[in-house]
């Protein structure tokens, strides 16, 4: 899939020139919504979602269960390059759990997902497609989560959308990134790239 926008390969500024030298490094190239758009508007999306990925290391939900959230709204809203890197986040971080993403449609009768996951993702679904939610569906979701983890999943659930609509408004597809070969761990570069590409790491 094109972009609607050309890449960028060649980036001014200094801190757009960081990006790319270590995205290039942890994935093997940099990620299109960086050289579509944060190359473009630096200072909004590299601070903005780079704001995002620091929220998101404070939620309370554990971390595979917010896996789980962002991959169901990418899905429901078709964004490829989010579902994309969250496989990619899943094979680099966590292997043993890409059985549960690839479960993850049919979360609803799986033994692989808990009664509070199943909750969460009914919760999580229906948000996503009607933007309403029933009040039977958020009552059991209540009897799983705290109000703050509520709060943490309407929050995953909002954001997503802000990833998914960048790149469908821009016409970015997938990056193939499941197709490269995971980098090795490195706690350094982690940070830099979830900021340009907008996901959560």
């Amino acid at each position: 899939m094109t972009p609607y926008l050309a890449p960028i390969e060649k980036p001014k500024g200094l801190l757009v020139k960081i990006v790319y030298f270590f995205t290039r490094r942890q994935f093997g190239k940099v990620a299109t919504p960086i050289a579509v758009f944060s190359a473009r508007m630096p200072t909004g999306f590299l601070t903005f979602y780079g704001k995002i990925s620091r929220l998101d290391k404070k939620l309370r939900l554990p971390s595979q269960t917010a896996v789980l959230i962002r991959e169901r709204v990418a899905s429901i809203n078709a964004c490829l390059f989010c579902m994309d890197s969250a496989r990619w986040y899943v094979m680099a971080k966590s292997p043993e759990n890409l059985e549960r993403l690839d479960a993850l449609p049919g979360y609803r009768t799986s033994p692989l997902f808990s009664d509070a996951e199943r909750a969460a993702l009914d919760y999580v679904t229906e948000l996503t497609t009607s933007k309403h939610v029933d009040p039977g569906t958020f009552e059991r979701l209540a009897q799983h989560y705290s109000e703050r983890e509520i709060c943490d999943i309407v929050w995953l659930v909002a954001s997503e959308h802000l990833y998914n609509l960048t790149n469908h408004g821009l016409g970015i597809g997938s990056d193939g990134l499941c197709e490269l070969r995971p980098a090795e761990n490195d706690h350094r570069v982690g940070m830099t790239a979830a900021a340009g590409t907008g996901r959560p790491r």
